[in-house]
This record gives C-alpha cells, structure tokens and sequence, in this order.
C-alpha cells in the first residue's frame, strides 16, 4: 500500500463500530493520552489543532489545555461523536477534512498529530509537514505520538515520523523523545 487512506476507508470503520480502536475503554488509549499531555511543556496553548481527532476522546482533554482548539477529521459519523462528546466546551471547533490537503486557516502553537502520519502516502508525509511548517507561530510546537507495531498502513510508525521529522527540516529542534514497546512520542520546536 503506497497511497495515503482514503476517507472512505475512515467512514467504513467507523459504520461497522462507533469506537474502532478503542478510545473511550483501552487502558492501552487513556495511558497514551496521559503521556501525550504530560509530554507538553507548556501549561496552556492559545490556539492548538488536533489533526484526526477521532471521537473526541483526546480532544476533550486537550481542550482544557487549550484557549481553542481546532479538531479535524475525515469521517461524518466520528466528528458527530466528537462534537457530542465535547458540546460543553465552546473553545473546540470541528472540521471534517484530510490533512493536508484540507488545512484549516489561522497559526497554531500547538499541532498534535496523533496516530495519524502513518495513515499518509510518502508524498503526503513531506506535504503536511510543510503544512504543519507554515502554520506553526515561532517557538510553536508539533507533537507526533504513533503505533511502532505492525500495521498494514501505508507506512510503519517509525517511518511515518523519521520521514516526517525529515521533512520539518534541520531548523526544528527536538525538544523531547518517548518510546514504549507500542509507540512513539516525538515533540519539537518550531524556529
């Protein structure tokens, strides 16, 4: 598989189950999510996107960390949950769409790409991380948490982020580096 996954094939997992991997009963998912916050150096972030938001289970609590947040995701039905999940928090504002090809407007200081690079074609790797470049204020940061084992994605985990990092170019710097026997947690640092 060398092509990033369509849209449809998100719509078709979340038709067969409204929680395909898990989200919302995974110990596995709550842990990962505890990492993904507690990796964040700053206590507050005045405008973060969330790219492949899923049901909202990690948007929402990112959202309490966030002065607004943008979540974007390509499946109707997971952004119908997600928008339910988090009606009570004002700040979120959801967008259905593909990174990169639809990119919201607007810099960020944060950009979480969790468990989504992967998903990308090689081609599609380089274009979001000129997105995410182009998007970050100085000093912003673009956090990468991703599966390191087998899947029958376009690319690994590993590959997907080394491509990715790759991309970003040399001006970016690691600010922090995590690895489990499941996934990775990369964080860096925009000019």
């Amino acid at each position: 598989m060398s092509a990033s996954l369509p849209p449809a094939y998100f719509e078709a997992l979340y038709e067969r189950s409204s929680d395909p991997w898990d989200f919302e009963t995974s110990a596995y998912e709550d842990a990962k999510y505890a990492a993904t916050l507690n990796a964040l150096p700053r206590p507050r972030y005045s405008r973060a996107l969330e790219v492949g938001c899923s049901i909202g289970v990690l948007t929402r609590r990112l959202a309490a960390r966030c002065d607004e947040l943008v979540a974007i995701d390509p499946a109707a039905r997971a952004l119908d949950r997600a928008r339910e999940r988090c009606r009570d928090l004002p700040q979120i504002n959801f967008l259905q769409g593909q990174a990169p090809a639809d990119w919201p407007e607007g810099r960020f200081d944060l950009i979480l790409l969790s468990e989504v690079v992967y998903y990308l074609s090689p081609e599609d790797v380089a274009a979001l991380a000129a997105r995410v470049a182009a998007s970050l204020v100085s000093g912003g940061q673009v956090e990468l948490v991703h599966w390191v084992r087998e899947t029958d994605y376009p690319l690994s985990g590993d590959e997907a982020v080394e491509r990715f990092i790759h991309a970003l170019g040399e001006r970016f710097q690691l600010v922090a580096r995590q690895r489990t026997q499941d996934y990775r947690l990369d964080l860096l640092a925009a000019p």
